[in-house]
């Protein structure tokens, strides 16, 4: 089994919100965006709720308490939509 491990360059660094994307700032220099489209949860939430969020994880995770959502840069990384994403988009 070929499991790859995190790079430390791989931790969030900064993260944003507009009325579309998700923007993760990673210490390594690169920017992921994402459509919000992807993270129901996110989409749905106040811009208040998306602007209240903590690193967790040692900074491979993020998490919004007010909403209860956790992302890793990993699946980001990978391009992972939230499950059902595609099927709350359509709504």
């Amino acid at each position: 089994m070929n499991t790859s491990q995190p790079k430390p360059g791989e931790r969030a660094k900064h993260v944003s919100t507009d009325e579309d994307y998700l923007t993760v700032e990673l210490l390594d220099g690169r920017v992921i965006s994402i459509p919000l489209v992807w993270y129901p949860r996110l989409l749905n939430a106040t811009p208040a709720q998306r602007a209240n969020w903590t690193l967790c994880a040692g900074g491979f995770g993020i998490h919004w308490p007010d909403i209860d959502e956790d992302l890793s840069t990993e699946g980001l990384l990978r391009g992972a939509p939230a499950p059902n994403a595609s099927a709350a988009a359509s709504l």
